[in-house]
């Protein structure tokens, strides 16, 4: 049995908060979609582009737009290492450089384009990679993490927030950066996936991302969704796999 756990440390950081969450067995990341399917996905994606584009305000600067702003003031609470942006933000940084973000393979096609439909950062991993369960949380510093594409490890700082098992870091900076060990692969069948949300007034909007995504997912790609839920103060962990 594994869950996923907010730890104190987060909530002391950022008590307004909430983490949607989405575990997903069976799920096929090599999927070969019909042309029918393919076609849907794609209108989803290019919706999701052009609905971005709209919501930006094309004669201010990006780091002002609400969804880029509050995660900003996030990172500011937390020692960061240099450059780290919200995954969101780099996502909404191509629409707004006129660069719609592309289709790559059906499920990060459906991932993102409900990231930005809805402005709202999502991350996946390998489930069964976990050692033990998953917390989120601030980190002592040294923890082990080799980042995708990396050959050289690159541990958390002292009090960085970060996902994290028994065996290391999985993401640092929050929702930044990867690491290998729990990355997602074609091989992949079962997945944690992570909806963060710190602009307590969009929680209702959380909600309704969450319950998009999961539809999409067992549509498109064939998962089962094992548990779903919204972590918060007042439920501060989820039950993600048997």
């Amino acid at each position: 049995m594994k869950k996923f756990v907010a730890d104190p440390s987060f909530w002391a950081l950022f008590p307004g908060a909430a983490i949607g969450v989405l575990a997903v067995e069976g799920i096929n990341e090599a999927a070969r979609l019909s042309p029918e399917q393919s076609a849907e996905v794609e209108a989803l994606l290019k919706s999701a582009n052009a609905a971005a584009l709209a919501g930006l305000d094309q004669g201010a600067a990006l780091s002002q737009y609400r969804p880029v702003a509050v995660w900003r003031e996030a990172y500011q609470k937390f020692p960061t290492k240099k450059g780290a942006r919200c995954s969101i933000e780099a996502l909404l940084k191509r629409v707004s450089k006129g660069e719609p973000v592309g289709s790559i393979a059906p499920t990060v096609d459906i991932t993102n384009a409900v990231s930005l439909k809805y402005a709202l950062p999502i991350g996946a991993e390998d489930m069964d990679a976990f050692d033990g369960d998953l917390h989120l949380g601030v980190m002592a510093g040294g923890e082990d993490f080799l980042p995708i594409g990396a050959d050289e490890p690159d541990p958390p700082r002292p009090g960085e927030l970060a996902y994290y098992d028994a065996a290391g870091a999985v993401c640092r900076c929050w929702n930044w950066r990867d690491g290998r060990r729990t990355a997602v692969k074609d091989s992949t069948t079962s997945e944690f996936i992570a909806m963060e949300c710190v602009d307590p007034a969009r929680m209702d909007e959380l909600k309704a991302a969450l319950d998009e995504l999961a539809g999409l997912l067992e549509r498109y790609t064939g998962a089962r969704v094992v548990a779903k839920g919204v972590v918060s103060q007042a439920c501060r962990e989820i039950m993600i796999q048997a």
